[in-house]
């Protein structure tokens, strides 16, 4: 069975920045700052002012905004009660800004879903949408994305990304669902009394301000000492700051877009995107991708989902069966409901079902470690594939030397609980030259996809750059069932 490996290399890009908040340690170090600023001349400020705009304009699409937008969020906490000028105000949100590279380090594990736009592309090619794990400085991981075209021979053009890249702005208007809300904060524990009774005081459609407010008031009523009080009135925050939305603008291009970690519970990286092209009962579509979250303390499988790759959800997971990393979820319903692979006890494979994307509660051991590559552990890389075989589950196995190599199975389309074939040898493991980087000995993908006869099958190398590799569809079945024999 011939593997095909592709020359396109994509590495860490050092170049891509955008501008972040920046914080002093104190906030006196910041007033002080401040009134240096004001105590300048208006001569001084435009000649400061002018040297900011000519060094960083070229880097940043609308700096005159960025800089403003920053003045205006730091004013509140500091002491500004003159009426200042444009360049002063844009000069002190400068200095609260700073520069990062979110590509810088990495780009890998990557994902692969057909475009929502295939406008303009020729018969028998498909345009697709790479997402990447980007890391950079402090090792934070973020969501970037490249797109491309596959012809019909599947050659692989990639577009070349956008110098400038955006990151996303939150919605403050977005909706809960009171009761979706309740029960995602009761099964995080909190069901006391005192919690019922806010979500109560709340509409059944609710924004973050209403919450806001409900909680000022009734939060600071009812503390008076009271510890669980207090608990509770966090966690309700913890969980409405850890379900939020995102936006980009319409105009900007795809590998502009950066989805830098927001919420709380991924404040140190939104790692391992397994982005799948999901289709509904009645034909309509939505992308989903399950990810890890990483706080700098614990990991956490989440949800993120998204029409158009320019509105983003994020969604906590919740129930007993969500622990760990690598949940996969399948592109369709079955028998009518949802169906995830999972990975709880961090060396098998799992397979869930659920009524509710949000809610997830048993597990179904599905395959074990079998092989000399795969006897420390196994786990997805990415949603199962749907063939006119069955489903086929990119997998990945830990063998001697936390060795990474890809493998592959195969589930039956009417009941995945039964794995009918299953390559005993890796599809993919590390090459001489893919062995070193920031974890070596390391392939590793995060969603393949199936184009005409062939498996599209991105893959990172050694936690460092991504690469492409293409098998024939029919002669992987065929040596999966031999295998299997």
């Amino acid at each position: 069975m011939k593997i095909n490996r592709h020359s396109i290399v994509i590495k860490p890009d050092l170049y891509r920045v955008f501008l972040r908040p920046f914080y002093t340690s104190r906030n006196e170090s910041a007033q002080r700052v401040v009134d240096s600023i004001l105590a300048l001349t208006e001569r001084e400020v435009s000649k400061m002012y002018i040297k900011v705009i000519n060094d960083f304009a070229k880097r940043h699409e609308n700096i005159e905004k960025i800089i403003l937008d920053r003045f205006e969020q730091v004013k509140e906490n500091l002491n500004i009660n003159e009426k200042i000028s444009f360049k002063r105000k844009a000069l002190i949100g400068s200095y609260f800004l700073m520069e990062y590279a979110p590509e810088a380090a990495a780009l890998f594990n990557p994902s692969i879903v057909v475009h929502p736009d295939q406008t303009g592309v020729p018969k028998g090619s498909i345009r697709f949408i790479l997402s990447l794990r980007a890391t950079g400085e402090g090792h934070i991981s973020s969501i970037t994305f490249r797109t491309g075209i596959l012809d019909s021979m599947n050659n692989i053009q990639l577009d070349d990304p956008v110098p400038f890249t955006l990151q996303a702005k939150r919605n403050q208007n977005s909706g809960y669902e009171k009761q979706l809300f309740l029960q995602k904060l009761q099964e995080t524990g909190i069901n006391d009394d005192f919690s019922r009774y806010v979500i109560s005081l709340l509409p059944d459609v609710f924004v973050l301000n209403d919450l806001k407010a409900i909680l000022k008031q009734e939060c600071e009523n009812g503390l008076q000492g009271d510890m669980h009080v207090e608990h509770s009135c966090q966690a309700i925050m913890l969980l409405a700051e850890s379900n939020y939305e995102v936006h980009f603008t319409g105009k900007s291009k795809l590998s502009q877009r950066i989805l830098f970690p927001s919420g709380p519970s991924q404040s140190n990286g939104i790692e391992d995107a397994r982005f799948v092209r999901f289709t509904e009962n009645d034909g309509s579509y939505m992308y989903y991708a399950t990810y890890t979250a990483y706080d700098g303390k614990i990991t956490l499988p989440q949800l993120l989902k998204t029409k158009d790759f320019i509105n983003f959800q994020f969604s906590t997971l919740n129930g007993q069966a969500v622990q760990n990393k690598g949940m996969a979820l399948f592109p369709r319903k079955i028998n009518g409901k949802y169906a995830m692979l999972s990975r709880q006890d961090d060396e098998n494979i799992f397979l869930m079902y659920s009524d509710n994307i949000d809610f997830w509660y048993e597990t179904k051991l599905l395959v074990s470690p079998s092989n000399p590559w795969e006897y420390m552990k196994i786990g997805t890389c990415g949603s199962p594939i749907e063939t006119k075989y069955g489903w086929l589950v990119i997998s990945h196995g830990v063998g001697a030397i936390r060795r990474y190599s890809i493998g592959a199975f195969l589930l039956d389309i009417d009941d995945p609980s039964r794995v009918i074939a299953r390559l005993a040898q890796p599809l993919l493991e590390p090459e001489e030259s893919e062995r070193d980087g920031y974890v070596p000995n390391v392939v590793y993908t995060c969603g393949a996809m199936v184009h005409g006869n062939d498996l599209i099958i991105p893959y990172a190398v050694s936690d460092y750059a991504t690469k492409f590799a293409t098998v024939n569809l029919n002669k992987l079945i065929k040596k999966m069932k031999k295998d299997s024999m």
